[in-house]
């Protein structure tokens, strides 16, 4: 074992779908360096019993977390769809300071770790002042998302989103003016200046980097397709590039409306389809859109809770998988934060959609929690040498997962279930607690207070 190397012993951990006990992993610079199974612990290690890797968040918006069970007023459908609740998450976005939105994202980032995310691609659109004007540092909300996740120990691809119109040819709102950067010349100046900073390294996979920078396109309706390629020029191709994409029939029919295309063929037509590009949702697509963005590399990012709760739909998930489009998984508005629930809503929505069992295999699903999770932000991730060194330990003897085979315990746990966080090699989380003692429910109970 070279210098600066740290050892983990696990009882049994999943390793590429299959079950290894006595597995020592070796950590060097926050990433796996070596794995060894059959392996004594010694006395320094860090010793874990059941050991499955992180879970990569693929989509967040951390500021959404301040509805959570605030929004289903009503009884029989009173309580609106998709376009009521967005008045409200509009009204909250506008209460928010850089400050506010700090402690608030601190918060949420603690609850992502506590329930076995260990890093999440922030899609982050509150740019400016509520009309418009930016503030001094025009990056004030970026760079506070990014202590909020560095101060609690998570990873974070922070996804700074171009916004410049509320639909095909239409200005922006008064509520939506904080997200808009005037043109996309102008939010390209202003994402350079936030990757060039000092607390963000420049975008890359560096050993050790809690942080990176990645890019978004709001969506079709927010985006007009010039600018849409003026992005896919100007980015540099290594950087990961996210998209609302068909969440909602309306946002089809407005793009048919608009451009005689739908919004896969806009993306696909602007040069902004390839392999560094992650389509979110994706619920309402044609087979023609199925297979551009399987030509094109893309890969898709799913948020089984979020859909259900905002009443999106089903996505064709298993047709995209057949496709060969790599699925990840996302907690999107974070009206629920739990990997495992995420995992089981999307095999549980193929099953309703297709009356079928068994839609995902256990590795397909796993893959989808960690591999392509991590992928999504331009991360390794998996149990694997290269990997970013981020683990959950999980009890394999409560009452949801007693009995559990270890490759399907995803399809059994809670985030109730988890007990040890490691993420770069360090523990991050003990028994429900950050490791400096701190308690996500108090976090958030005074975040939302300030903001409400």
């Amino acid at each position: 074992m070279s210098a600066g190397t740290t050892r983990i012993h696990a009882e049994r951990a999943l390793v590429e779908g299959r079950e290894v006990a006595d597995i020592v992993i070796e950590v060097t610079d926050g990433r796996i360096s070596a794995i060894t199974s059959g392996a004594s612990a010694e006395a320094t290690d860090l010793r874990l019993g059941t050991v499955l890797a992180g879970s990569g968040n693929a989509h967040s918006h951390a500021f959404h977390r301040a509805l959570r069970g605030r929004t289903h007023d009503g009884v029989a459908g009173s309580a609106g769809d998709f376009w009521r609740w967005r008045e409200q998450m509009y009204a909250v976005a506008g209460r928010l300071t850089p400050d506010s939105y700090e402690r608030l994202a601190e918060a949420v980032f603690a609850e992502m770790l506590v329930t076995g995310w260990t890093s999440v691609a922030e899609f982050h659109y509150v740019h400016h002042r509520p009309d418009g004007t930016p503030y001094e540092d025009p990056n004030a909300f970026g760079v506070a998302l990014a202590r909020a996740a560095a101060r609690v120990g998570i990873r974070l691809t922070l996804l700074d989103t171009l916004y410049l119109t509320s639909g095909p040819g239409k200005d922006l709102l008064p509520e939506q003016r904080r997200f808009g950067d005037r043109t996309a010349e102008a939010w390209s100046d202003r994402w350079e200046g936030l990757r060039d900073r000092g607390i963000l390294p420049p975008w890359r996979e560096g050993a050790g980097s809690t942080a990176t920078v990645g890019a978004a396109i709001h969506s079709i309706r927010a985006v007009r397709p010039d600018d849409i390629a003026i992005v896919a020029d100007r980015l540099p191709t290594d950087v990961p590039l996210h998209v609302h994409l068909s969440e909602q029939p309306a946002e089809n029919e407005q793009s048919l409306a608009a451009y005689g295309r739908t919004p896969t063929q806009v993306l696909a037509d602007a040069g902004a389809l390839s392999p560094r590009t992650w389509l979110v949702h994706a619920t309402h697509l044609t087979e023609d859109d199925i297979a551009l963005i399987a030509d094109s590399g893309a890969g898709v990012v799913m948020c089984p809770t979020t859909e259900a709760d905002l009443g999106d739909g089903i996505g064709p998930a298993r047709e995209l998988a057949d496709a060969g489009v790599r699925i990840a998984l996302g907690s999107d508005q974070n009206a629920v934060v739990d990997p495992w629930l995420e995992v089981r809503g999307l095999e549980a929505g193929e099953r309703l959609r297709s009356r079928q069992r068994g839609r995902f295999s256990p590795a397909e699903l796993e893959g989808a929690r960690a591999n392509e999770g991590y992928a999504a932000g331009g991360l390794r991730g998996g149990l694997h040498v290269g990997a970013c060194a981020d683990l959950v330990e999980l009890d394999p003897g409560s009452v949801r997962t007693a009995g559990a085979a270890l490759d399907q315990l995803a399809l059994a746990a809670t985030a109730t279930d988890v007990t040890t966080v490691v993420v770069g090699g360090r523990v991050v989380v003990e028994n429900g607690r950050l490791a400096d003692g701190r308690d996500p429910a108090t976090m958030i109970t005074e975040a939302l207070e300030e903001i409400r």
